[in-house]
């Protein structure tokens, strides 16, 4: 479904990513793994085209635009770090902003009614300013408003980032319905165990290269991503 062939992006004199080439198959979940600072968000960014990069991004087949707003209008939307949503909007203004490129109203309609099915949590709340939701409900929201732009593909940048761990497993268990949605993903993820443990296959991103790829499986049992990601040590 999407592919990057030696992705390369640049911040003034900071090489954040180094030929980067990846491979996400429609209707799997595909996690990129890395430390801090390794350029995982850089390469959520270059693939929506918030950043500028050299290499090539293709959709379906096809060149993928540069615009953010046409790479929505091509199926993708990302939820970025740190959530990011309309403070001062209500829980379901937030929603209807997701789907702003859209027009056809049965279409938002029904999935207004599946995202609540999915957080309903968020219909408790429809009429609450976001601003004053807890961080789970937040990034609860901040996926919903994904949703609303009825992507086929959702990058979904830390969604775990701050949250506490019976929240972490509720949005990695949100994840996975969302993948019985039929939606293809791209998850990038500090938490790695938790990210392997519901990914089809992933990528180890070490200072702006690919540095293993492989079934999350694969990755999950290799001693050398054990010990620097998961914290085990060898034998």
């Amino acid at each position: 479904m999407l592919k990057t062939q030696d992705l390369n992006v640049f911040y003034g004199g900071i090489h954040a990513l180094k030929g980067v080439s990846i491979d996400v198959p429609a209707g799997e979940i595909v996690t990129i793994i890395g430390s801090n600072g390794a350029g995982k968000s850089s390469l959520l960014n270059a693939i929506s085209g918030m950043v500028k990069y050299t290499g090539s991004v293709e959709y379906e087949g096809k060149p993928l635009p540069r615009q953010p707003h046409k790479v929505v209008k091509n199926g993708i939307c990302q939820v970025p770090e740190g959530r990011i949503i309309f403070a001062n909007l209500t829980v379901h203004e937030n929603l209807k902003m997701g789907a702003y490129l859209r027009s056809d109203a049965k279409g938002i309609k029904d999935d207004f009614d599946r995202v609540y099915q999915l957080f309903p949590r968020l219909k408790e709340r429809e009429n609450q300013i976001a601003g004053t939701l807890s961080g789970g409900e937040q990034q609860m929201l901040a996926m919903g408003r994904g949703l609303m732009s009825s992507p086929e593909l959702i990058l979904l940048d830390e969604p775990s980032l701050g949250l506490a761990p019976l929240l972490i497993q509720t949005i990695f268990d949100i994840i996975l319905e969302i993948k019985k949605m039929g939606k293809t993903i791209l998850l990038v993820e500090q938490n790695a165990f938790k990210a392997l443990s519901i990914a089809d296959r992933a990528y180890v991103l070490e200072q702006g290269r690919i540095t293993a790829s492989g079934s999350a499986q694969e990755l999950l049992s290799d001693s050398t991503i054990q010990e620097a990601y998961l914290g085990k040590k060898k034998a």
